[in-house]
């Protein structure tokens, strides 16, 4: 990987890692249309540079982690059964991440984004805020980010599509994503580096870090701009493009 690839990974991180269309999933179309082999190094620089997205969460919502005890504590709870399934089945989900799952996974959980936008109505007595969901709630929420181990399905489409089945707002459903990204990313960035440290060269270690802070910057406009596009805007035209994208990249590169 030379550092021309790292921009681009860290573009495409920054961009996805927010939207409901599945960074991880983009990162491995992208991976291999620039040639780069899904190594051991690769996937841990593909989710250590999550990082620097998260950064950029913490960045924006600060005031509010500084002075809520409560939204951290539904955000640890909302984490254990993700941390818990993620430990159980992660040597399984890894022989998932190729092209073609993440184009299937694209394609299926875009036309349920769909369905479900299409049904759902945003009501008044909707869970405005995401400090005032239920602990209950949150434990489910974690249930539901756990599904986008699979990759193509996204994190955070996974959570925000559990939150509007649970009765939240868009804008509060698309917050508390963000926000459960904080421990989830931490932990499966540190669980990464520690289990591949031996695979990290300094020309790697260089490549890590410009990806980082490109994918810090990325996320930072894109969090600003979905947050401002949801008050008006349903998330169909993201169920549209994960089938478009899925079907475009069967049909050139895998069929």
């Amino acid at each position: 990987m030379n550092i021309l690839d790292a921009i681009i990974l860290g573009i495409v991180e920054g961009i996805t890692e927010f939207l409901p269309i599945s960074s991880t999933g983009h990162m491995i179309l992208v991976s291999y249309l620039l040639g780069l082999k899904q190594n051991s190094f690769e996937k841990t620089f593909e989710i250590a540079i999550q990082l620097g997205a998260i950064l950029a969460v913490v960045s924006i919502y600060r005031e509010k982690l500084t002075r809520n005890i409560e939204l951290w504590k539904k955000l640890i709870a909302a984490f254990i059964p993700t941390g818990i399934i993620g430990l159980a089945l992660h040597h399984y989900v890894e022989e998932l991440f190729n092209p073609f799952v993440v184009s299937i996974a694209l394609i299926f959980w875009g036309a349920v984004f769909i369905v479900i936008e299409l049904l759902y109505k945003e009501k008044e007595h909707h869970i405005s805020e995401p400090e005032k969901i239920s602990y209950l709630k949150a434990v489910m929420l974690g249930v539901f980010q756990s599904l986008a181990m699979i990759p193509g399905t996204s994190r955070s489409g996974a959570t925000i599509i559990g939150g509007l089945l649970l009765g939240m707002k868009r804008v509060a459903a698309t917050e508390f994503s963000f926000l459960l990204a904080i421990p989830t990313m931490f932990a499966a960035t540190g669980f990464e580096i520690v289990k591949n440290f031996k695979d990290f060269t300094p020309e790697g270690g260089i490549a890590l870090i410009v990806g980082f802070v490109t994918a810090f910057v990325f996320a930072y406009i894109s969090v600003k701009w979905l947050l401002n596009f949801i008050k008006t805007h349903t998330f169909i035209p993201f169920g549209i493009y994960r089938i478009v994208v899925g079907f475009l990249f069967l049909k050139l590169f895998l069929l």
